[in-house]
């Protein structure tokens, strides 16, 4: 019997699912984490840091600003590209809607958080009374936004991952 290209089967890894598919579990991975973050800090951090004297909170979220910012646009271009490479091998339009959302992360930190941020760097942690807790507040409800994206993205590449067959 000769065997020809068109007999032979994509290698499956141990679970059964095509190796092709690692792109796909990888943008999924990552809008997982980039929501993860976004809920921790929605959930636990700034309920957290509205417990602290305003001198502090403000230092606390000075403090974390940049390394959180960093974490999170990361993952949010590395999603969106994992996302945009499964759309290319698959066509699955889930695929593009969500690096859509996942992408317009980028206008609402820039036009609508980074306005806020800039307020709150600007603060010395030395005054007390101040706007500081207004802001960090306003902070905390723009970064729903960016949790509720982020939690979109997670559902739609979950939903194109598990129709790809």
């Amino acid at each position: 019997m000769v065997t020809t290209i068109t007999d032979v089967k994509t290698p499956r890894p141990a679970g059964g699912a095509p190796a092709h598919r690692g792109v796909e579990a990888c943008a999924l991975s990552l809008a997982a984490l980039f929501a993860g973050a976004a809920i921790y800090i929605l959930v636990a951090e700034q309920p957290a840091r509205l417990q602290l004297a305003d001198g502090a909170m403000l230092r606390h979220w000075q403090a974390m600003i940049g390394p959180a910012t960093a974490m999170q646009a990361s993952l949010a271009v590395a999603a969106a590209l994992a996302g945009f490479l499964s759309w290319r091998r698959t066509r699955e339009p889930a695929w593009l809607i969500g690096m859509a959302a996942m992408l317009a992360n980028l206008p609402v930190t820039l036009l609508l958080i980074a306005p806020v941020n800039a307020e709150l760097m600007a603060l010395s942690a030395d005054i007390t009374n101040g706007p500081a807790r207004g802001l960090v507040e306003k902070w905390g409800q723009l970064h729903a936004i960016r949790a509720a994206l982020g939690g979109l993205v997670t559902i739609l590449f979950g939903w194109a991952l598990s129709r790809r067959r």
